[in-house]
């Protein structure tokens, strides 16, 4: 139990984690911003990740950290993994006074669009969050950190863990993103990946110190040993992000808000017809 507390600790001291999570077209993953509702950790997204919530609302997630610059005072990341309860708070009742205040801390953006009841009024559809909260944490492994840019996140699923994501860290010399380019792929723990023929999605996001632009990259297709057989891609690794521009960054705002009020109107209109 004191294992699962340390880790839950872990997550909550970080700045950045990633979501992982077997989908319906896969493994797949997501950086976030980790947080603590009471002592379960916790994902708050905001609801233009709607379809990413319903994706994963009956399974299992891992909670990880990695980026070692982002760490809780420590050279080492890890995971949690647990069942994910889905909470669709719409009115920020939860989010407001058990997260906002996490939050703040270690995302910048929401300074900008939530520190103070103007603010929150103004930006409704900001406060609205799907929380995705471990109350019940199965699992906690240590990973090695994230400690270049050309390491990323490997998310798998292993036979004999129907539904349940496998996580490890990983790195490569190169990263082609051609349809059947192959990368070979080594462990930063030294171990082996052994696979044949199993989906693979690999990724790693990078940031701009405001974080304004937090994007990720990725790489997904079938793992044939150690290597990683592409069958689709998006970004490629490399070095911070420099901020937006003024228009840039009002495009970015813009862009944001309509995708979050078309996820709760989409949320509503469930409700409307049930």
């Amino acid at each position: 139990m004191s294992r699962v507390f340390g880790a839950a600790s872990v997550w909550q001291r970080s700045i950045t984690g990633e979501m992982c999570w077997i989908g319906t077209d896969g493994p797949t993953g997501l950086p976030v911003t980790p947080l603590l509702l009471g002592d379960a950790p916790c994902v708050a997204l905001p609801y233009m990740h709607l379809g990413i919530a319903d994706d994963i609302a009956r399974g299992e997630a891992v909670f990880t950290v990695t980026d070692r610059h982002h760490l809780a005072e420590q050279s080492t990341g890890m995971s949690l993994r647990g069942k994910a309860e889905i909470i669709h708070d719409l009115d920020g009742a939860r989010f407001i006074p058990e997260l906002l205040d996490q939050e703040l801390v270690k995302f910048p953006p929401t300074r900008l669009r939530a520190d103070g009841l103007m603010a929150q009024r103004e930006h409704w559809w900001w406060v609205a969050r799907i929380l995705v909260v471990l109350h019940e944490v199965s699992d906690t492994r240590e990973l090695p950190a994230r400690t270049r840019a050309d390491d990323a996140v490997l998310v798998r699923q292993l036979p004999e863990q129907t539904g349940r994501a496998r996580v490890d860290v990983v790195t490569a010399q190169r990263w082609p993103s051609h349809p059947g380019e192959r990368i070979t792929l080594w462990r930063r723990d030294g171990g082996s990946l052994a696979e044949s023929g199993s989906p693979g999605f690999t990724f790693s996001h990078r940031a701009s110190p405001d974080f304004e632009r937090w994007e990720r990259w990725y790489r997904s297709g079938r793992l044939d040993g150690d290597d990683l057989v592409v069958t689709d891609a998006v970004g490629a690794p490399g070095d911070q992000f420099e901020p937006f521009g003024l228009r840039a960054r009002w495009r970015n705002h813009r862009h944001i808000a309509a995708a979050c009020r078309a996820g709760i109107t989409a949320v509503e209109n469930r409700g409307a017809a049930n």
